[in-house]
């Protein structure tokens, strides 16, 4: 069969041509060579049949990075381990904590603010160079899901109260300059032109182009323990009810793993993808 003239069903219902360049470029982006992605794109090609799904090719190019390189496939599924996040918005909210404090932002997660008006609830309260900033955090469990420009009308409506209020209070010895809406999904066509309007800062997966969310995390290492090929779902799911939500954290904090009744040699293993991950030279780490 001609794979040119492939249809493919994306997650949204709708149908496009089966593209072997859009495949070959995100197992590139999970750090594998142009020789291993070749070789993943001839093992998966010939049970691509029309009207497969993407999620489908997913797993299919998953299993087979998996078993090339655990590190790999970590990285090919951050946007999907971003998913796994849920239910709740919060560790997201700490990811985009963490990022800020990576670029040098002092932050707060979870901040209560008056307004002129009502009392509002910041997911992340950001401070730089005399100048703070209301972040607003709009979580996805569904690849689906994105932000129409509802969302942005409403949390601009939110910062515009509370920027009243807190500019006009002298006890505050920082200006609060603008506010920030951020997804770990996509924002409308609209969300965006709104956004860019009322100066609005927008961050999603991939936008700004080259300055999202996914180019951030691999930036800073701030990769989420549901990326971690070595653990259980569930075992994702107890880290994150203890609140370690990075990787980061989890590398130095391994003995929470015993709790889990996880045994000595997996730890080692999983250690040793976070290490990976990160860079960091696992022999020389306690």
């Amino acid at each position: 069969m001609d794979h040119k003239t492939i249809n493919v069903t994306k997650n949204t219902s709708e149908e496009e041509l089966f593209s072997q360049e859009k495949l070959r470029s995100s197992l590139q982006a999970s750090g594998a060579s142009k020789e291993e992605v070749d070789i993943i794109i001839n093992q998966i090609t010939p049970y691509i049949y029309h009207g497969i799904s993407t999620d489908e090719i997913y797993k299919k190019a998953f299993a087979v990075l998996k078993k090339m390189d655990s590190t790999f496939a970590a990285k090919y599924s951050l946007k999907r381990s971003l998913l796994e996040l849920g239910p709740t918005g919060y560790p997201f909210e700490r990811l985009i904590g963490a990022l800020l404090k990576e670029k040098g932002f002092e932050v707060k997660v979870g901040v209560i603010l008056n307004g002129e008006c009502v009392t509002h609830e910041i997911d992340v309260f950001a401070q730089k160079d005399g100048n703070a900033y209301a972040i607003e955090c709009k979580f996805h469990s569904d690849a689906r899901g994105a932000s129409n420009v509802k969302v942005p009308l409403y949390i601009n409506s939110r910062f515009l109260d509370v920027q009243k209020q807190w500019n006009t209070n002298p006890e505050n010895v920082v200006h609060l300059k603008q506010g920030w809406l951020v997804t770990n999904t996509r924002f409308t066509k609209d969300a965006l032109d709104y956004g860019r309007c009322i100066g609005l800062t927008l961050l999603s997966w991939d936008y700004p182009k080259g300055n999202g969310i996914s180019a951030n995390i691999d930036s800073f290492g701030l990769y989420p323990v549901t990326a971690l090929t070595t653990l259980t779902k569930k075992e994702k799911s107890q880290l994150i009810a203890i609140d370690i939500v990075l990787i980061k954290e989890l590398y130095f904090n391994t003995g929470v793993l015993k709790d889990f009744n996880i045994s000595v040699n997996r730890i080692k293993k999983i250690k040793n993808e976070i290490g990976r991950l990160l860079n960091y030279n696992y022999g020389n780490t306690n």
